[in-house]
């Protein structure tokens, strides 16, 4: 009703002094708002976490939100007036879960370890289980989805944030059956991606949500099935004193499984002595030293025999080649989830787990995009510039950022893309953060300005001699631009400088020797290079490299020595030998199985698969390895006897004594 129709019917019932009239006329003006606020459409909201959900709200209402409490005082609710484009006027409703709603479990009949053979849990009945913590969210739900009229899916904008999509479509429409229910698409919490969510609305995928359905259903029949199995076993015939869980897992195992071969490697490693020789030049007050092009011999007496000849006669050196060629070091490629864990980890001394959960932690509250992604491509339509911007203010890469925007810029994109989210990139300056938070933050904007500046350029010499007949070479590097190396102190690059030769000079090296040296073994593993193997071997996704390693950390399988390498125990080594000892059809402690598993999963997402096949399959082949295994269980128990027999629970975590 217009205020115009309003005082027509005030004017025409009433008579009255103006004074009274405008107190009626605005009486009638609320009551009419009040009528016309109620009937608006309610619009129910939930994004994955809560601060996400207020920042959300507070994009989408312009800081005008009103905040309420939710059941639970955890998940705040916002309401806000929003002009949509598919609803119109309306009332929105935010809120949020935290993480997963429900969970999946055995009935309670299976749900005991005694209560049935391990073997039977391939099959036992599942029931969904909400945990204590959902409750009050889930009866938050329920009692806003009673008066809306449509939901929205806020969560994050993957496999798992459909996962709980659904989970929480399922909870409003047992309320509300009518309830219509939009997918919002986003990749970062700002402004302009906020409003084009929100504007572009789509439908929630299915697939993505059955995809993870299976995988959570493979890994509870599969964890419990040789948990169980292996735990009761072992603790009974061999590990008697240690009461701990020996969980199993189709992806923790092939992880422990990376770090034991390596171990092996070391522990198996002969070292083997061989020779060299070195020309020794000292020019121009410089000292070089010439390295042989044949690099090294195993045989002494041959290296001896060439050594020899050398000195014969005089060993003068003649230059027979001065080359100069332009050298560049690459920039990096834009980042993603993989490349944040693995330069953390190795450049900052930050666990991947404590990374992903600071990367997480940033992206909600608005500084960066969504981190946990599979794509180095930057898409044509993101305005590179606009973020390069946003940086201007920093004293530490403000000026970089001004350089940049001087330029072109041209990203090194890289090949992979998962076609959901960019690479990892700042959305907004962030100029008060502190300690880890700070550190991620300034390696994510680094690594950004790096990507879109220009490679270092250098100029490198070579020079080749030749003293009777054999042939030895010197390097030498000018630095010219350093470039993105200005503002990414994680990689170093420097010149080396050597003195003026030229060609078919003559000269008498100052010094040749013959040295020896030995072969050393691999080094244990880091986490980037575990990190590394288990995104070469399609061992989890990029969202769960850093669960993976923490749970076999966790379960004292492997220990960290004190330069951060994984080193195995006692423990996680008997578990591995003894299930290779097995030789069933398929290795667990090998990746092959679950690389197959992730293949059929990203299968189901593209719609190619359908999703109680690849369940069906899965089940009954580890069902399978299980029967077979269960056949060879002494071999596992006398691996186990060989490392832990007689050890303390702390002992059969350490490092056993090396094999003679």
């Amino acid at each position: 009703m217009h205020f115009n129709c309003v005082a027509a019917k005030v004017f025409k019932a009433a008579n009255c002094c103006p004074n009274v009239l405008f107190s009626r006329i605005f009486a009638l003006v609320n009551v009419e708002s009040r009528r016309r606020y109620a009937e608006m459409r309610r619009i129910l909201c939930v994004a994955e976490k809560n601060d996400a959900a207020k920042n959300i709200a507070n994009i989408l209402s312009k800081g005008t939100s009103r905040k309420r409490e939710g059941l639970s005082k955890f998940n705040k609710i916002y309401e806000f007036d929003f002009n949509s484009n598919v609803f119109g006027s309306c009332k929105m409703v935010m809120t949020s879960v935290s993480g997963h709603l429900a969970n999946l479990d055995f009935s309670p009949d299976f749900r005991k370890w005694h209560s049935c053979s391990p073997v039977d849990l391939f099959a036992a009945p599942i029931v969904t289980k909400y945990e204590e913590s959902s409750e009050n969210i889930k009866k938050t739900l329920e009692r806003e989805a009673r008066n809306c009229s449509a939901l929205i899916i806020w969560t994050d904008c993957d496999r798992e944030g459909e996962s709980i999509g659904f989970q929480i479509i399922k909870v409003c429409k047992a309320i509300n059956r009518t309830m219509d229910v939009f997918r919002a698409k986003f990749s970062e919490i700002t402004s302009t991606s906020i409003f084009r969510a929100v504007n572009h609305l789509e439908r929630p995928d299915k697939r993505l949500a059955e995809a993870v359905d299976v995988r959570r259903e493979l890994d509870l029949r599969i964890g419990a099935a040789f948990t169980r199995y292996q735990t009761l076993q072992l603790q009974q015939n061999v590990l008697k004193a240690a009461k701990i869980l020996l969980s199993y897992g189709s992806c923790q195992f092939p992880t422990l499984g990376f770090v034991v071969e390596r171990f092996k490697e070391i522990e198996d490693f002969v070292p083997q002595k061989f020779w060299y020789l070195i020309v020794k030049d000292k020019r121009d007050g410089i000292d070089v030293d010439f390295k042989w092009e044949r690099v090294r011999n195993f045989d002494e007496d041959i290296v001896l025999a060439i050594y020899c000849k050398m000195l014969q006669t005089p060993p003068e050196a003649v230059v027979t080649s001065v080359t100069t060629k332009p050298k560049s070091k690459w920039r990096p490629q834009p980042m993603d989830t993989v490349q944040l864990e693995k330069i953390a980890s190795k450049k900052l001394k930050i666990d991947a787990k404590r990374t992903m959960q600071i990367a997480e932690k940033l992206y909600q509250q608005g500084f960066i995009s969504y981190p946990r992604t599979e794509t180095n491509i930057f898409p044509p339509d993101l305005n590179l510039r606009h973020y390069v911007e946003l940086q201007l203010n920093s004293y530490q890469w403000g000026d970089f950022a001004s350089r940049l925007l001087n330029s072109t810029l041209n990203p090194r994109n890289g090949k992979k893309t998962d076609n959901a989210h960019p690479p990892i990139h700042p959305t907004k300056y962030a100029d008060n953060l502190n300690g880890d938070e700070a550190k991620i933050y300034e390696l994510i904007t680094r690594h950004f300005l790096a990507c879109l500046s220009k490679d270092a350029v250098g100029s490198e010499t070579t020079i080749k001699i030749e003293i009777n007949e054999e042939v030895f070479t010197l390097n030498g590097l000018v630095v010219l631009e350093r470039n993105y190396l200005d503002v990414y102190p994680y990689e170093k690059w420097s010149g080396k400088e050597i003195p003026r030769y030229n060609l078919h000079d003559k000269f008498m090296p100052k010094e040749i020797l013959m040295n020896d040296g030995t072969t050393t073994a691999p080094p244990l593993l880091t986490e980037a290079d575990l990190i590394s193997l288990m995104e070469k071997h399609g061992i989890g996704t990029d969202a769960t490299h850093a669960e993976h390693i923490e749970t076999i950390k966790s379960r004292k399988y492997v220990g960290e020595t004190p330069d951060r390498k994984f080193v195995p125990g006692r423990l996680g080594i008997g578990l591995i030998e003894g299930y290779s000892s097995m030789q069933l059809s398929e290795d667990l402690s090998k990746p092959h199985l679950r690389a197959n598993l992730e293949k059929q999963l990203q299968e189901i997402c593209n719609g190619s698969l359908n999703p109680g096949d690849v369940l069906r399959n899965q089940l009954n082949s580890y069902k399978q390895l299980f029967i077979n295994a269960k056949d060879k269980y002494h071999i596992l128990e006398n691996k186990i006897k060989t490392y832990c027999e007689g050890q303390s629970p702390e002992d059969i975590s350490n490092i056993p004594p090396k094999r003679n």
